[in-house]
C-alpha cells in the first residue's frame, strides 16, 4: 500500500519527536511492504517565520490532498516568544484551530494507557494501579459548548454572561458511530458519558446513541453520569474500554485521564473526521525549554503514528507492531528523563526513537 502523509513538524520540540516518529513508520514500511510517501509542511511559529501566518492556504491544500497528517507540537514561550506579541488569531495555536475546522475534524480519540512498567508514576493507590488500564476517550470536537452562541451584557443593572450548549442529532450520531467502529477494534464496550438527568442536550444525546447502537449488536453500551464517570476514573480504571462524550465533557475527562497514566509524554491522540482521513499528535506541548536538548519523550508521537496507521489505514497489524516495538523497549528498562526511575537505562530522544524501530 502506498501511504501519503503530510508532516508537520512544528515547533519546539515537535521536530524531534516527530524525526522518530517517522523512523517507526519507514521501518514498519519495510517490514510490511508499503511505500511511504512524506510532504512536510509549516505551521505555528515556523510558518510565522517563514510566510508571517500561522497556516496558510497552500498548507491547508497540501493536508487535504493527503490521506492523513502527522504533527509535532506548536507553540513557545508565551512570555518570551515575539510569536505572542502578534494578535491572537496570528499565534501559532490558531493555525491548528484553523486547519482542524478546514479538515472537518470532528472526533477527538485520546487513548490513556498505564503501562504497568510506568506503575509507579501512577498517582492511584497501588491497589488500583496495580490491575492498569488502557482505555479511549472518543470527544465530540467541534460542537457544544464551546461552539454555541454566548454574549455578555448588562440586565437590570448586573453584568451577565450566557453561552449556549447546542446539539443536533447529526452531530451526535456521527461521533457515536466513530466511537461504536473503534471499540469493535478494541474489546468491544462502548460507556456514554452525559448529565441527562439534568440537561435537553444530554438526554437527546442519549437518545441518539441508543439509536446509533441498534446497529452495532456486538458492542456492549452503558451509559455514566459525567459526575460519575469523574469518580470512577481514579476508582476503577481499568473498567473503561470507549468512554463516548461531548465536547466539555471530553476536555475535562481526558485530561484527568492523562494525569493518572503518570506522563503526558506517553499520550497520543487523533482527530478524524467523517472519512478515514486523520490528524495525529501528541498531547504534551512543545516544551520550548528543552527543544534541541535530545531529552524529550518521543513516545507519544510514535504511538500517535500507530494510531495513523489503525484508524486512517486499517492497517492493524502493523500498529500492533509499534505498539508491541514500545512495550518491549519499556520492559527492558528503557527510559527518556520524564519517565525514568531507579534500576532503568536512561536514554535521548534519539536514542529511544531508535530502540523502537529496531523493535519493530
Amino acid at each position: 500500500m502506498k501511504l501519503k502523509l503530510a508532516v508537520i513538524p512544528g515547533d519546539g520540540i515537535g521536530p524531534e519527536i516527530v524525526r522518530e516518529a517517522r523512523k517507526a513508520l519507514d521501518k514498519t514500511a519495510e517490514k510490511f511492504g508499503h511505500e511511504i510517501e512524506y510532504t512536510e509542511l509549516l505551521m505555528g511559529g515556523a510558518s510565522i517565520d517563514v510566510h508571517g501566518v500561522p497556516l496558510t492556504d497552500e498548507t491547508i491544500q497540501a493536508a487535504k490532498s493527503s490521506d492523513a497528517v502527522l504533527m509535532g507540537s506548536i507553540g513557545g514561550n508565551a512570555a518570551t516568544s515575539p510569536w505572542y506579541q502578534l494578535p491572537p488569531d496570528r499565534r501559532p495555536e490558531a493555525g491548528l484551530l484553523k486547519l482542524r475546522k478546514s479538515l472537518g475534524l470532528f472526533a477527538n480519540l485520546r487513548p490513556a494507557i498505564l503501562y504497568k512498567e510506568l506503575r509507579h508514576a501512577c498517582p492511584l493507590r497501588e491497589e488500583i494501579s496495580e490491575k492498569g488500564f488502557d482505555m479511549m476517550i472518543m470527544r465530540e470536537l467541534t460542537g457544544g459548548l464551546y461552539f454555541g452562541e454566548r454574549r455578555t451584557e448588562e440586565i437590570d443593572g448586573v453584568l451577565t454572561a450566557v453561552d449556549t450548549l447546542v446539539y443536533n442529532e447529526n452531530e451526535i450520531r456521527r461521533i457515536a458511530k466513530k466511537a461504536f467502529d473503534i471499540a469493535g477494534k478494541r474489546r468491544g464496550k462502548v460507556c456514554s458519558v452525559d448529565k441527562a438527568n439534568v440537561l435537553d442536550s444530554s438526554r437527546l444525546w442519549r437518545k441518539t446513541v441508543e439509536e446509533v447502537a441498534k446497529d452495532y449488536p456486538d458492542i456492549e453500551l452503558s451509559h455514566m453520569l459525567v459526575d460519575n464517570c469523574a469518580m470512577q476514573l481514579v476508582k476503577a480504571p481499568s473498567q473503561f474500554d470507549v468512554i463516548l462524550t461531548e465536547n466539555m465533557f471530553g476536555d475535562i475527562l481526558s485530561d484527568e485521564a492523562s494525569m493518572v497514566t503518570g506522563s503526558i509524554g506517553m499520550l497520543a491522540s487523533a482527530s478524524l473526521n467523517d472519512t478515514k482521513f486523520g490528524l495525529y499528535e501528541p498531547s504534551g506541548g512543545s516544551a520550548p525549554d528543552i527543544a534541541g536538548q535530545d531529552i524529550a519523550n518521543p513516545i507519544a508521537t510514535v504511538l500517535s503514528a500507530a494510531m495513523l496507521l489503525r484508524y486512517s489505514f486499517d492497517l492493524d497489524r502493523e500498529a500492533d507492531a509499534i505498539e508491541a516495538a514500545v512495550q518491549q523497549v519499556l520492559t527492558e528498562g528503557y527510559r527518556t528523563g520524564d519517565i525514568m526511575s531507579e534500576g532503568c537505562t536512561k536514554v535521548g530522544t534519539a536514542e529511544m526513537g531508535d530502540l523502537i524501530a529496531a523493535r519493530i
